[in-house]
């Protein structure tokens, strides 16, 4: 038996210095280890026991870990976990496939080819998201992967209703407006993780799949696998958003990461692929 464990990255398993939720006594907090660094600068952390954990699970022959997520390829290439570097990673929500770190250009043209078919171009929604916005709030405006776009704002000063409107919008023409963080993502409706996860299952011959997100872009990914996980914090939570095979935890920040990979390994340990 082989169980493929696909988790969302940011505010699941790793956690910026502004999402890491320390709100216990200084002397309580847990010990972190950094595993990202950008421009020469600590991005992003686990809890080191999130980290040994995380570790012993993916070394396991019997587990196929495949970081999911919504950042690009480069973005995702900064982290350093643990252990060995996962053979598959899912990139660009579900866009991009890496194989020992190498896009898959066979599941990029399956993914382009459904693109075209089923909703707007990019830059349709790239130019409508830079007309909407506000310069009040606008900090910077990107496009991921040529497969995405979006925002970073200041998230205080967005109106709801401006949300709304844009979310009207794109869901009109086959697009998903998330808003995580001061980030908000417009991406096409059939790009997603789960697409992507279930490609990994087919190569793995993966028999079970576990799952862990916090935001509405990792809802079908939840829903896909056979039992899932939700931190209490992020879109999903908010939204008070559950299924019945997904656990919605009530710790938040850094140490609902940790408790995510406790129960990765829980669940591999009652299903026999630890140790095996």
């Amino acid at each position: 038996m082989t169980v493929l464990v696909a988790s969302d990255l940011d505010r699941t398993l790793i956690y910026s210095n502004a999402a890491l939720a320390l709100t216990m006594p200084d002397p309580e907090a847990p010990r972190l280890l950094c595993v990202e660094v950008h421009e020469s600068k600590p991005l992003s952390y686990m809890t080191e026991t999130a980290a040994e954990l995380l570790a012993e699970l993916s070394a396991n022959p019997g587990v196929v870990f495949v970081p999911t997520t919504t950042r690009t390829r480069k973005q995702y290439q900064r982290i350093r976990f643990p252990g060995q570097p996962a053979k598959y990673a899912i990139c660009a929500n579900g866009g991009q496939l890496l194989v020992d770190g190498t896009p898959d250009r066979d599941w990029r043209r399956q993914v382009a080819s459904r693109l075209a078919e089923e909703c707007a171009p990019l830059e349709e929604v790239h130019a409508h998201l830079l007309s909407a916005a506000d310069p009040a709030w606008l900090r910077k405006a990107r496009v991921a992967e040529d497969l995405f776009a979006y925002l970073v704002v200041e998230r205080a000063l967005v109106p709801p209703e401006w949300i709304k409107a844009l979310t009207e919008w794109a869901e009109a023409r086959g697009w998903t407006i998330s808003l995580q963080g001061r980030k908000i993502y417009a991406v096409p409706r059939p790009l997603t993780k789960s697409a992507a996860m279930r490609e990994v299952a087919r190569r793995t011959g993966a028999t079970t799949t576990l799952a862990a997100g916090d935001s509405l872009l990792d809802a079908d990914l939840l829903l896909a696998a056979d039992a899932g996980w939700r931190p209490g914090h992020g879109e999903l939570a908010d939204a008070d958003w559950t299924a019945p095979h997904v656990t919605s935890l009530t710790l938040a920040g850094v140490l609902a990461g940790e408790e995510i990979v406790r129960a990765f390994t829980r669940e591999a340990e009652r299903l026999g692929t630890l140790g095996s």
